[in-house]
């Protein structure tokens, strides 16, 4: 029997390009890397005919170079680069107090306060109804073709109307763009919940009834804690909808505050550096209240005993 048979040789260590893709970190970089590419290319392609336009109404000899050049640094492109939102975010974010309604983070707080009491009401709503179907026949077959029914409307058709009729019996600033968040929200939350308190196994459901168990002890011993991955599940879907709402439910009021509010001003002055800032200030928002429920859920998970 040879040496190497007694003493196999090891496998050949991963390379650095197989242990930086072998996380989330190396792809996610390449995917964020190639979009900036073709933001930066369609930032030309779509400023081009304006500027091209303009050389000729001048009668300017240009070159392809200064049409890229150009074309990165107008002062109201069609497509803004990426540098010029990362400069407008650093101006609104970094450059002005918070308090400062010229401020990104102000605008970002009022959004957020009717988010987060649009998702408590939405969550709270979504829970109390399915908990409904789940137990009284008669709900689950006339309040849940209701429920599904309620998200073919498109928000942009209801959210004046919630509005208009909230704003006549008095209600108006938070409270209207809290019910439209809550609309969107309580859907995902009533769906999820309805599936996670059906999820038990009827095996083990027939053993509590053999243990005498009533009615609330299967909901808070069986229901309740085989729901929770599911409710996690559509609070992720719940918060970023309910930023959505929010956003939506600015638009119609002629809002003076709010990251809607930052949309219709830099549409109607056709500052879309501005809108890009905003709409990047929203993406962030979302991203960081969907990882705050993950952390939330991970915490509430390890609590309960589950192993990840």
């Amino acid at each position: 029997m040879t040496t190497e048979a007694l003493n196999p040789p090891h496998a050949a260590a991963p390379g650095w390009l197989s242990r930086v893709f072998a996380g989330r970190g190396g792809p996610l970089a390449v995917v964020v890397f190639f979009l900036f590419v073709l933001w930066y290319l369609g930032t030309v392609w779509l400023n081009a005919p304006l500027l091209i336009d303009g050389y000729e109404r001048r009668d300017v000899d240009w070159s392809f170079s200064q049409l890229v050049e150009d074309s990165m640094a107008m002062e109201r492109p069609i497509l803004p680069a990426p540098h010029q939102v990362a400069v407008e975010l650093d101006k609104s974010i970094l450059g002005r107090k918070v308090t400062s309604k010229r401020s990104l983070v102000y605008h970002a707080w009022v959004t957020l306060s009717s988010t987060l009491l649009g998702f408590v009401m939405g969550t709270v709503l979504g829970i109390v109804l399915a908990v409904g179907i789940v137990h009284v026949k008669t709900l689950d077959r006339s309040l849940l073709p209701w429920v599904i029914a309620s998200q073919t409307i498109p928000i942009l058709a209801i959210a004046p109307m919630i509005i208009v009729v909230l704003g006549n019996i008095g209600f108006t600033g938070l409270v209207p763009k809290a019910l439209i968040s809550m609309y969107l929200c309580f859907f995902p939350v009533t769906i999820g919940m309805v599936k996670g308190l059906r999820s038990p196994d009827p095996l083990q459901q027939d053993l509590m009834r053999t243990y005498s168990a009533n009615t609330n002890q299967v909901f808070w011993k069986l229901r309740w804690p085989s729901s929770v991955p599911f409710l996690f599940a559509s609070l992720k879907v719940a918060i970023a909808i309910s930023l959505v709402g929010a956003i939506v439910g600015e638009l119609p009021t002629g809002a003076q505050a709010g990251i809607g509010a930052r949309l219709l001003v830099g549409s109607y002055y056709g500052q879309t550096v501005q809108i890009w800032a905003a709409l990047l200030t929203a993406a962030a928002m979302a991203g960081l209240l969907v990882a705050a429920m993950g952390g939330l859920e991970k915490l509430v998970l390890k609590r309960m005993g589950v192993q990840g």
